[in-house]
């Protein structure tokens, strides 16, 4: 049997690996999986990142979950953790993300989510590798095949985030901001929650654009060298960047200096733990052990884990942890959204 997932879902040229037809197949195994467990009619949100393949990939995956029986949440273009978010806000029985993250343009990929949001248990990436290559599917009778509806969950994922931060405590600060969110799902977010907690904004590159014309989407020092220039130039207080489907935000200090994600990790969990009284931090293998000196600040104790956002995810979710995160400026808040989440961390 062949072997589609990674570390995260599955991604590749568009077009070329993920094709439409490949789509279709994914959604038709998803969704049969879905009924064999025992759904009578299984309910599954799907959104999908800018890129200019999206809309075509995340049709034709809709549809493989409509023939064979589920029904469909189209949230259009949201940040991945925004999709993560509404698997537990509508109360479905799974999720589907249309994106390649921080890969360049011609790329794109699919990640199966939970009903909780967070990546798919591998038993469960097992059982749709083998009906999708199979080609195992329960299509549905014609009067039992899905609907699909349209929903917006930007409000609701803005709202939340807000709902869990010191807006207060932000208002009374009013930091200037300069926001870099790379023409991807983050120009619908991480500008207006920003301005809505109070902040002066300035936003570049943030307006939808599959192309990514501005700059590569992947948020590293040598991408963001005019980022940087802008920063220190306007006299902001920070800057924030993040990748193509706004996952991650990397912070940029008020000298145009680009902060390594191990210390922009570093301030949040120190944040967390104070207010949770200690807890568990889960981390990787490749982060710096200043993350072992704000755990014992704090009285909380430290996981360690292969590298992979979605490892530390399933770490934190089976042993009740506080905080998670890398090194690359993904940090994971496991009572909000099971995966990395670059407004929440921008907003903490």
């Amino acid at each position: 049997m062949g072997k589609l997932f990674g570390t995260f879902g599955v991604r590749g040229i568009a077009n070329e690996k993920i094709t439409p037809e490949f789509a279709l197949k994914m959604g038709m195994a998803f969704g049969t999986m879905l009924k064999r467990e025992g759904r009578e009619k299984p309910l599954v949100v799907v959104g999908r990142d800018t890129r200019v393949s999206g809309e075509m990939l995340k049709e034709a995956l809709i549809s493989g979950l409509l023939s064979v029986g589920c029904d469909v949440i189209d949230v259009g273009v949201a940040p991945t953790p925004a999709i993560q978010f509404a698997c537990r806000y509508f109360k479905a029985d799974g999720g589907a993300a249309i994106t390649a993250s921080h890969n360049p343009p011609e790329y794109n990929g699919i990640k199966l989510l939970e009903p909780n949001g967070m990546g798919l248990k591998k038993e469960r990436e097992t059982v749709v590798e083998e009906l999708f290559f199979n080609e195992d599917f329960d299509r549905a009778k014609w009067d039992e095949i899905g609907d699909v509806r349209k929903e917006d969950i930007i409000r609701p994922y803005l709202d939340a985030i807000k709902s869990r931060v010191d807006v207060e405590a932000i208002r009374k600060r009013k930091p200037f901001v300069v926001v870099d969110t790379s023409n991807g799902a983050g120009s619908l977010t991480l500008p207006y929650l920003l301005r809505e907690l109070g902040c002066k904004v300035v936003s570049v590159n943030a307006h939808p654009d599959g192309h990514f014309p501005a700059r590569n989407p992947e948020p590293n020092e040598e991408n963001l060298k005019d980022f940087m220039k802008v920063v220190k130039a306007l006299g902001a207080d920070f800057g924030v960047a993040q990748d193509g489907d706004a996952d991650r935000a990397v912070f940029i200090d008020e000298n145009g200096n680009f902060v390594q994600g191990d210390k922009t990790f570093a301030l949040v969990a120190d944040a967390v733990l104070r207010e949770n009284g200690g807890g568990l931090l889960v981390t990787t293998v490749a982060t710096s052990y200043l993350l072992d000196d704000i755990a014992k600040r704090n009285n909380a104790k430290v996981m360690r884990t292969r590298v992979g956002d979605l490892i530390v995810a399933r770490a934190l979710l089976e042993h009740d942890g506080t905080i998670g995160g890398e090194e690359n400026g993904g940090v994971i808040f496991p009572d909000f959204v099971l995966g990395r989440d670059g407004a929440m961390t921008a907003a903490k």
